[in-house]
């Protein structure tokens, strides 16, 4: 943040942006986008502008006390951004979108028997998946009924159409729907084609903007130049929407899928007796087999029960092996269970494949705990592996089972990851005590032991260190103020 008084035209980019002014309190007062925020903060800033323009701009310009400013890479993400920023902060200064309208999104209800493609201005939790938002709402409706076109998907407005919403059907009529309410596909063969066009949505637009680019060369070819221009500018809001290096939207989180029927799946394609309400997923980190540790998170009903995660420092493995490291980990978890006659989950993951596996499986075996379900999910291609069988499982990967079974899995591999980072960080910072002269082994572990960490000791000036520490001599304690202020 700047204050106006330290604006410089020169030091501002020539790119697209959104800029935020405020008073003289620092609060916001208007937000805005630019294509140039140089050019757009010069209409502001520019001594005769006070004296032309009206009397709104006027008061704003004479409120305007600091500014910051956010360079984003296009126009698209500039509109997003001021958007967003307008509903958090609501400047009174911006009246345009104070009726809190929203961007439009992509929604299809995977878990219907004949899904389509709609649009929608608010996201639920009501099992189904939602992308975007996305602005230019005409240009998104007519690449909407581009798609829909494209795939063969339905438009039509019934839940469940039958035969007679297909006698009435226009999209019929003109061949655009491939009619799975009569049957003319199945239904496995209908979501099969939803499938593809989530495909695209979430960035595989290759295939689909070289049929449209044939079909625009065709048109342009016998003359039909509306046609080719059509064709063209279709092409250009797909790639514009959803083109991997233009997308401004993330992926919905697994909320955005039914948990209910992820949990319901899994049982049919696992073939185990009873739903997985709980589940459990391990994971390991090490680098080197330094700092090697182990993670476990746990969920209920689709849902993380953080306060149930739980981090392992490696105890008995030595070396890189995964395989006696998950089996230590799973071990330790599930002997804890047993003592503490605790509920134990219905499914248990384990991040890998065969091998860690049978690791997994070999320690449920010393702990006579066989009849637990168990699985690996191995990253690479997604395969499930079980004990049943040497084939694994391959699953669509947009069904909601394993879409659920990736979140817990990246779940437990961040907890994993964190807590490796945090004991390298530690230790990282452990050892500039070895360097400060005058401090041995003994003494290193005194300090730690009496303040808790270097940063601990680090806040601490040299009178504090010796009253603490009686030991330590007033020399030596301001060597080691100085040195851990100079090596922060």
């Amino acid at each position: 943040m700047k204050s106006k008084a330290e604006y410089r035209v020169s030091d501002i980019e020539k790119t697209p942006g959104v800029y935020v002014f405020r008073d003289r309190f620092k609060n916001v007062i208007y937000i805005g986008k630019a294509k140039s925020l140089r050019k757009r903060l010069a209409t502001y800033f520019q001594p005769s502008r006070k004296n032309s323009c009206d009397p709104k701009l006027r008061s704003l310009i004479h409120s305007i006390d600091y500014f910051e400013l956010f360079v984003v890479r296009n126009e698209q993400e500039a509109m997003l951004l001021e958007s967003k920023l307008i509903k958090e902060f609501a400047p009174r200064y911006n009246v345009v979108l104070r009726d809190d309208k929203r961007f439009l999104l992509l929604k299809i209800n995977i878990n219907a028997s004949c899904p389509k493609l709609t649009l929608a201005r608010l996201k639920k939790d009501d099992g189904c998946m939602y992308f975007g938002p996305f602005p230019r709402a005409g240009a998104l409706r007519a690449t909407v009924d581009c798609l829909n076109q494209y795939f063969n998907l339905r438009s039509c407005s019934p839940a469940i159409p039958g035969e007679k919403d297909w006698k009435h059907c226009l999209d019929h009529i003109l061949r655009y729907c491939s009619a799975p309410c009569v049957g003319k596909i199945s239904k496995g063969q209908y979501k099969n084609k939803v499938y593809e066009l989530i495909r695209v949505i979430e960035g595989d637009t290759k295939e689909l903007s070289s049929q449209l680019s044939k079909k625009m060369n065709n048109a342009a070819q016998k003359k039909q130049y509306e046609s080719a221009a059509r064709y063209r500018d279709i092409i250009e809001n797909i790639n514009s929407f959803f083109g991997a290096k233009n997308r401004t939207f993330e992926k919905k989180s697994i909320s955005t899928y039914s948990r209910v029927e992820g949990i319901k799946e899994l049982k049919e394609n696992l073939g185990i007796n009873q739903l997985p309400g709980i589940l459990e997923c391990f994971d390991i980190s090490n680098i080197s087999g330094s700092f090697a540790v182990g993670s476990m998170v746990r969920f209920i009903n689709g849902h993380p029960a953080k306060s149930q995660y739980r981090r392992y420092r490696i105890k008995n493995v030595s070396g890189i092996d995964d395989f006696k490291m998950i089996n230590e980990v799973v071990k330790r978890r599930y002997e804890r269970l047993q003592n503490e006659q605790r509920t134990f989950p219905d499914l248990i993951i384990i991040d890998g494949g065969p091998g860690q596996l049978h690791a997994a499986y070999n320690a449920l075996e010393e702990l006579g705990l066989l009849h637990l379900n168990i699985i690996g999910l191995a990253k690479k291609n997604e395969e499930i592996f079980t004990m049943n069988s040497s084939h694994p499982i391959v699953l669509d990967r947009h069904q909601p089972s394993l879409k659920l079974l990736q979140f817990i899995r990246d779940e437990a591999h961040r907890f994993a990851n964190s807590y490796h980072q945090k004991l390298r960080h530690k230790r990282i910072q452990d050892s500039v005590i070895d360097e400060i002269p005058g401090i041995g082994k003994k003494r290193k572990l005194e300090l730690l032991k009496q303040f808790g960490s270097i940063n601990n000791l680090r806040k601490k000036n040299a009178k504090e260190i010796v009253d603490k520490m009686p030991g330590i001599g007033l020399k030596l304690s301001h060597t080691i103020a100085d040195y851990l202020k100079k090596h922060n």
